[in-house]
């Protein structure tokens, strides 16, 4: 089910909050986070972020019991980033980063 190759990281207060999320938002149990990239073309890509079931196309791994899912074609977008979450008085969210 699961592969070894890790493309983009999570860090652990991602994680915190992502387990937070699946648990109180009532995510079905077969439903893993959905990492990729959305757009394209002239306009460049938007990576993105979300709950989905696994694909046959998926490269699947898990991190901290939270099963990933990143479609195999996009991978190369994502190699070397992090997905971390950010909060302070303003604003609160996901972000992605250069990995450290």
């Amino acid at each position: 089910m699961f592969d070894n190759v890790k493309p983009i990281g999570i860090s652990a207060r991602a994680a915190a909050e992502v387990k937070k999320i699946m648990q109180t938002k009532n995510i079905p149990a077969d439903y893993g986070l959905r990492l990729g990239i959305k757009g394209g073309g002239c306009g460049g890509v938007a990576l993105m972020i979300g709950f989905d079931k696994q694909k046959p196309t998926d490269l699947a791994y898990e991190v901290d019991g939270i099963p990933v899912y990143v479609e195999k074609k996009h991978t190369m977008y994502l190699i070397g980033k992090e997905v971390d979450f950010y909060e302070d008085a303003d604003a609160k969210g996901f972000l992605f980063a250069e990995a450290k």
